[in-house]
């Protein structure tokens, strides 16, 4: 097992769990403070048929690349990369603007399907917790096509759940509050410069297969000084998808992406002045 690539996977299970885990449980405190506990098997339901979606769509990931041919795995493995990187940066925002409202807009939604039936307290509990699902199918597959290996990010990937869950259930159970807002400005900073490790590294797989040019155009060759077989280009390997030898697309994608993504999303947003939003056992 490469424990260097456990850090990263390790934070996108936290994040990805914790975000499923407090939708989770502000929807069966929602039940439970207002009577109507007769609903929460079809939160469970919705909940896990979300499971079960997200455990297929990275078993079909997994067979498809596995039938292709080497160059046809390399545009394939590229291409889900990019994918990856599309939920990973869109997930940073949508919990950036969300994470002071998310309660209230829960309620909201499950109070209007109760109102129409199982059904519908079903399709929202698969929907809200679906989105999380199907990330996580995504990058844990881009992670373990840049590890060239599924222990060492799958073990990554099950920290992180594990801690969400242990976290949620505190929260729940009114043992800890967590500064959700704080949370996920610390780990979206994170976050953005994995995700552009992940870009850097789908863009030289589509250059490998052919799909864009570039392969033999360098922009650093750091082999020598920094090689990936030594404990720290491992390191850096595993958590940024450092690369000795990258070519100037790879360079070029990855610093655009940093200085863009992470200026917007540190940037001040307008909104009017509010208390922190803290969570103390998901029962606001």
């Amino acid at each position: 097992m490469t424990v260097e690539y456990v850090f990263s996977s390790a934070l996108i299970g936290l994040r990805e769990g914790l975000e499923a885990t407090l939708v989770v449980t502000i929807l069966l405190a929602y039940l439970v403070k207002t009577g109507r506990r007769e609903s929460l098997r079809w939160v469970w339901a919705g909940v896990a048929a979300a499971v079960v979606l997200s455990v297929a769509v990275g078993a079909l990931i997994t067979y498809t690349s596995a039938t292709l041919d080497w160059k046809a795995q390399e545009t394939f493995g590229g291409a889900m990369s990019l994918v990856a990187v599309a939920f990973v940066t869109g997930m940073i925002f949508w919990m950036r603007g969300t994470a002071r409202k998310i309660s209230g807009e829960l309620r909201g939604k499950l109070s209007d399907a109760i109102a129409i039936g199982p059904l519908a307290v079903v399709v929202v509990a698969f929907l809200s917790v679906g989105r999380e699902g199907l990330e996580t199918a995504v990058f844990f597959y881009a992670t373990t096509e840049s590890a060239h290996e599924n222990l060492g990010p799958l073990v990554g990937f099950l920290i992180g759940i594990v801690l969400a869950v242990a976290l949620g259930w505190a929260m729940y159970r009114g043992a800890v509050k967590i500064n959700l807002t704080r949370f996920f400005t610390v780990t979206g900073v994170l976050l953005v410069f994995i995700a552009a490790g992940v870009l850097g590294y789908g863009l030289h797989d589509l250059q490998e297969g052919g799909v864009l040019p570039g392969l033999d155009a360098l922009a650093f060759d750091l082999s020598g000084p920094m090689p990936e077989d030594s404990w720290y280009g491992a390191l850096l390997k595993g958590i940024f998808n450092y690369s000795a030898q990258t070519t100037k697309l790879q360079g070029y994608a990855w610093l655009g992406y940093v200085v863009v993504v992470l200026t917007l999303f540190l940037w001040p947003a307008r909104k009017p002045a509010a208390r922190p939003a803290t969570v103390q056992g998901v029962q606001q």
